[in-house]
C-alpha cells in the first residue's frame, strides 16, 4: 500500500481520496480551510463540497503542507488549474524526486497558453501524471461505474497510477497523448458552459445535440493544431466528458450556464456556484490561443462576447446560425 497526499479538499479530490483509502493506502488531505480540516478529522465528513460522506479512518486533513506531503510516494493536485503553479512552487525541494504528481485539474494557463503538465514541469523534475475523463465526485462515492484515462510522458508512470486507482467500479485506461488528453479535457468546459446556456434559455434536444456536435469540432480543431491525436478527443477525455459536463445535473460549468442563460449576471453566476467554473477561465485562454493560431472556434467566439462582452445569449444564438453556408466536415 501507499502514502498518498491530496492537496486540495474539494469534491472530486476527496472522492478519490476515499476510494484509496478504501484501498488501504494511508492519505492525507492538505486545505487551508480549518473548517474542512476539522469536518474530516472530527465528523469525517467534508459538508462544504459534497455532503453525505463517510470518510474513512486513514484519511487525515492538514491545515499544514508540509505535514500532509510528509512521506508521499504520490501527490495529487486536485486544485482549480490558475493554482496549479503556485502549488508547485511550494511543493519545491518538499517532496522527494521520485514522487509521483499526479494531476486532475482540466484546464490551461492563462495568458501563457501553457497546458498543465508543461507548467507543472517547469516547477518540479518528478514525474508527471494527467487523470482525466467524463466523472463527477457525486457518482464516485456513491460507487457507481466511471471509466477515466492517465497520460505521461513517462508511460511507466501512467501505469502505475493506472493500477493505484482501478477498482471493480472506477476503470482507468492509459493514453500516451499527453496533448490530446489535455486539450480535450479544458475545451469541453467551454463547450459545456455554453450548454448550461442554452438550457437556460428554454431551448431543447436539437440545440443541445448542434452544440455538442459542432463542439466536438471544435475540440478536435484545436486539439489537432496543438499536437493531438484525433482519436483521443473521440474518446474519454473528449467526447467521454463532453457528454457528462454538457448533461450532468452535477456540472458546475453547466449550472453556471444555466444561470447565465436565465438572465443572471455572469459574476453572479459565478458566484452562485461558488466554486471554480473552469469553463470561464478555459474560455478566455482559448479564445486568447485560437487567436494566435487563427483556428476557427465559432462556438468558444460567441461563448467569449457573452462572458467578457455582454453579449445577449439569444444574439450569439442567432450569430451562429446565420453564418455563412459551408461543408459539415470543414
Amino acid at each position: 500500500m501507499s502514502n498518498v497526499s491530496f492537496i486540495g479538499g474539494g469534491s472530486f479530490g476527496t472522492a478519490l481520496a476515499i476510494l484509496l483509502a478504501e484501498k488501504g493506502n494511508t492519505v492525507s488531505i492538505y486545505n487551508r480551510n480549518k473548517e474542512v480540516v476539522d469536518d474530516i478529522n472530527i465528523n469525517r465528513r467534508n459538508d462544504k463540497y459534497i455532503r453525505n460522506l463517510e470518510i474513512s479512518s486513514n484519511i487525515v486533513a492538514f491545515n499544514n503542507l508540509e505535514k500532509a506531503i510528509e512521506n508521499a510516494e504520490y501527490v495529487v493536485l486536485a486544485v482549480p488549474s490558475h493554482t496549479i503553479r503556485s502549488i508547485c512552487r511550494s511543493l519545491k525541494d518538499k517532496i522527494s524526486e521520485n514522487t509521483i504528481i499526479i494531476s486532475i485539474a482540466k484546464g490551461i494557463e492563462e495568458h501563457t497558453d501553457k497546458r498543465l503538465s508543461t507548467v507543472i514541469k517547469e516547477e518540479l523534475s518528478n514525474p508527471i501524471v494527467i487523470l482525466s475523463g467524463p466523472s463527477h465526485a457525486e457518482e464516485v462515492v456513491l460507487k457507481l461505474p466511471t471509466t477515466l484515462v492517465v497520460t505521461s510522458e513517462c508511460m511507466e508512470c501512467a501505469s502505475e497510477v493506472q493500477s493505484l486507482f482501478m477498482t471493480s467500479y472506477f476503470r482507468v485506461y492509459t493514453n500516451e497523448d499527453l496533448v490530446g488528453v489535455e486539450v480535450g479535457g479544458a475545451v469541453k468546459n467551454i463547450i459545456a458552459l455554453a450548454a448550461g446556456i442554452l438550457d437556460g434559455l428554454g431551448y431543447g434536444d436539437n440545440t443541445k445535440a448542434a452544440l455538442m456536435t459542432r463542439g466536438m469540432k471544435e475540440i478536435s480543431r484545436i486539439g489537432l493544431a496543438l499536437g493531438g491525436k484525433e482519436e483521443t478527443f473521440y474518446g474519454l477525455t473528449g467526447m467521454g466528458d463532453l457528454i457528462v459536463t454538457c448533461t450532468s445535473k452535477h456540472s458546475r460549468n453547466r449550472k453556471a450556464g444555466l444561470l447565465i442563460g436565465s438572465g443572471m449576471p455572469v459574476d453572479e453566476a459565478i458566484k452562485e456556484i461558488g466554486m471554480v467554473v473552469e469553463g470561464v477561465k478555459a474560455c478566455r485562454a482559448f479564445y486568447e490561443l485560437k487567436e494566435k493560431m487563427k483556428v476557427s472556434m465559432p462556438i468558444t467566439d460567441i461563448l467569449y462576447k457573452v462572458l467578457f462582452e455582454k453579449k445577449e445569449p439569444k444574439l450569439g444564438i442567432q450569430e451562429l446560425m446565420n453564418r455563412e453556408k459551408k461543408s459539415e466536415i470543414f
